[in-house]
């Protein structure tokens, strides 16, 4: 089954760094994102968990927990941690899936459900599609889906700026213009009246036009 925005993110339970997690469970009442990865001691990915563990307060400011996966067991990844702590100056505190059975890679369409075999012998080229980023919300639905080539580091600060963006359309009923930024004007949705947003935003707002309305943004 192709997973689209806003299905529900197909829970697993799996050995991590951490132990062993039920994913859903381990969501709790948090926003989550999970990023994969095609292969332990990658150069790309190497830098990507670094970053992403500098990043980790910010994430947590977001009440959004953190989570990696790579197809390799589970001393691989202990091992290949402590690179990406050396080379990332920095303490990973977030677990890291170890997908040894493609599981996880099959129930989010990394893999075709009907590949064979284990991680073992794989290279980082045949798990070239592992390269992905999911966003998944308290209620357990997938919100953002992002694949990236092999060749090409993730951006997990546009990742946060879009968490800033899905949390606070879902509190309030605006959406956010091209490139926003925390703290920028939205734009109020299309179906709420004038009227409605009269009541809202008694200070009035922009309207570019009649469709386009644009007022500051909600605290």
């Amino acid at each position: 089954m192709t997973l689209l925005i806003n299905d529900q993110a197909p829970n697993f339970q799996v050995d991590t760094t951490h132990g062993i997690i039920d994913f859903h469970e381990w969501i709790g009442s948090s926003w989550a994102v999970l990023f994969s990865h095609p292969k332990d001691f990658t150069p790309v990915c190497t830098t990507e968990l670094g970053y992403l563990a500098q990043m980790q307060p910010e994430f947590e400011k977001r009440n959004t927990k953190i989570i990696g996966l790579s197809i390799d067991p589970i001393d691989d990844h202990k091992r290949w941690l402590a690179d990406v702590e050396e080379v990332g100056n920095t303490v990973v505190n977030y677990p890291v899936i170890a997908d040894t059975e493609l599981k996880v890679a099959k129930l989010y369409n990394m893999f075709p459900s009907d590949e064979t075999g284990s991680a073992e012998g794989r290279t980082a080229m045949t798990n070239a599609t592992v390269r992905s980023v999911f966003v998944i919300g308290p209620d357990k639905n997938i919100k953002l889906m992002i694949i990236y080539p092999m060749t090409t580091g993730r951006n997990f600060d546009e990742i946060l700026r879009v968490i800033d963006s899905m949390q606070l359309t879902a509190e309030h009923k605006v959406a956010t213009p091209v490139n926003w930024k925390q703290g920028e004007d939205v734009i109020i949705v299309p179906s709420v009246s004038n009227e409605e947003a009269a009541k809202i935003y008694p200070d009035g707002w922009d309207t570019v036009k009649p469709y386009l309305r644009k007022v500051k943004q909600p605290s």
